[in-house]
């Protein structure tokens, strides 16, 4: 999952050639629009009991057998973190629509998170069996595959999803913190308790036989659980205050990888974000043993930043971050996220980035979040926004089943297994239009060719979109 890779200096001086040259839309995109919109996607993905407010009419209920969202724990609970971190970051200068649905949605997740960790010395991760799920073209309200629960425990431990568990719920503590104080104080003691069960029994889920099988190939940990650890560290740190958490990241930073440096931040690796996370506690509170943090957070931010001499993350022709491999916006939205979250901390502070001897400010990193933003909305060599319902040109054959699939109101009969498979081969357009998800986007080239059953750039995920929501906030109130 690493992000950085190394480019020539002839394809340096041509990212320096794109950072400096202006973006074809020219300020021109409605950022208020996308934000409601990238906001809305979220109850295209909910399930259980949906309620009379619910907005995207063509969703019904589902998964009410088992009581569990739909999708898998580990990059749901990342998803809970940055919707929760858009919030406490941007909440402030969201519009109080945009906030009240923002904070209904981290609350649905938040809901299902607690009550995975219900019961003492048990967090469950899964609802579903992912092989036979993925094997079937269906509805979410005509789930009929297995509703296998799998769960992490102490003789068998997965660090990595209790920890990220516990960042999410301590991240939402902070999201409430104004809007509803005794659902805050929840869910900073569940988080607390989580990471207690997460620190005590260390261990990857993916490590188990039984629960490799409900993880892998999907979403296998490719890169360990002692960054989770860290992260929710760092997070239960930042909500509670207690000086025990800076102590715990003082006497564990080394041993969990803190010193590894590593360039790159999602739903598996948060060494960036991490990175990020605590340098503001070292700029605000000038915690000398914490300015390696910040060193770390420039060195990363170095390989965004055309001039520096760095290694770079890969840019694709047009001028989109690249990470081979699938669903390639997920690093575009959290990149971009951290480039605004870092510059505000950086600018609260009169401080730059030290990039080898260039001094990069606030406003340059800003600069760079918005040219990935632009990208993703309509200016790039496709001319399609890659934001579903957004623009004139945005892809229309998604792979999302429900999206896909006639509504339960215009075929109320059962769509069985591989009843579905004819809508999913289907050149006609998703019949139901997720509005607001932003799918994995093009290729190296900048190509797109809106195919359906090409998941690794047509699949939206509700990790591509939480981070989106605070970039969209932040680019809605300073368009410029």
């Amino acid at each position: 999952m690493a992000l950085l890779s190394t480019l020539p200096s002839l394809a340096c001086l041509l990212l320096l050639a794109m950072a400096l040259r202006p973006s074809s839309g020219g300020g021109s995109h409605d950022y208020g629009e996308a934000l409601s919109k990238s906001i809305l996607f979220f109850e295209g993905q909910r399930s259980g009991q949906l309620p009379a407010d619910q907005r995207l009419k063509w969703r019904g209920d589902s998964g009410l057998s088992d009581g569990a969202e739909a999708g898998f724990g580990f990059p749901m609970a990342f998803t809970a973190t940055m919707l929760a971190w858009s919030v406490v970051e941007f909440g402030g200068i969201m519009p109080p629509e945009d906030l009240r649905h923002s904070l209904t949605a981290l609350r649905w997740a938040t809901d299902y998170l607690l009550k995975t960790i219900a019961h003492p010395d048990r967090v469950y991760v899964q609802v579903g069996d992912p092989l036979k799920d993925h094997n079937c073209w269906e509805r979410p309200e005509d789930m009929d595959t297995p509703r296998t629960v799998y769960s992490v425990t102490p003789d068998r431990p997965g660090s990595e999803v209790a920890g990220e568990t516990a960042a999410a719920l301590a991240a939402a503590s902070m999201a409430f913190r104004e809007a509803d104080a005794t659902y805050a104080e929840r869910l900073l003691r569940g988080a607390t308790t989580t990471f207690e069960f997460a620190d005590s029994y260390k261990g990857a889920y993916s490590d188990d036989t039984g629960l490799k099988a409900g993880v892998c190939p999907f979403y296998c940990d490719f890169d360990g659980y002692q960054d989770e650890l860290l992260w929710s560290a760092a997070w239960l740190r930042r909500a509670s205050a207690n000086v025990s958490f800076l102590s715990y990241i003082q006497n564990n930073g080394k041993t969990l990888g803190a010193d590894d440096n590593i360039n790159e931040f999602g739903w598996d690796n948060k060494h960036a974000g991490i990175n990020v996370l605590i340098s503001k506690e070292f700029l605000e509170g000038e915690v000398l043993w914490l300015q390696s943090y910040k060193q770390s957070a420039d060195s990363f931010m170095c390989t965004l930043v055309p001039e520096s001499s760095s290694p770079h993350i890969e840019f694709t022709p047009g001028g989109l971050i690249y990470k081979p491999g699938g669903s390639n916006m997920q690093h575009v939205t959290s990149i971009a996220f951290l480039l605004l979250a870092y510059a505000d901390y950086l600018a609260r502070s009169s401080r730059t980035v030290d990039c080898g001897g260039v001094a990069v400010d606030p406003s340059s990193l800003r600069r760079l979040a918005k040219q990935q933003v632009d990208y993703l909305l309509g200016d790039n060599p496709m001319g399609m926004s890659y934001m579903v319902g957004y623009g004139e040109s945005y892809p229309q054959r998604i792979h999302h089943r429900g999206s896909s699939l006639p509504a339960k109101a215009d075929r109320p009969e059962q769509i069985g297994c591989k009843e579905g498979s004819p809508y999913f081969n289907s050149q006609a357009p998703n019949p139901n239009i997720l509005v607001g998800a932003v799918v994995g986007g093009p290729g190296e080239d900048d190509a797109y060719g809106d195919d359906r059953p090409d998941f690794r750039k047509s699949e939206p995920t509700t990790y591509i979109n939480a981070p989106l929501v605070g970039v969209l906030a932040y680019f809605a109130a300073n368009p410029s």
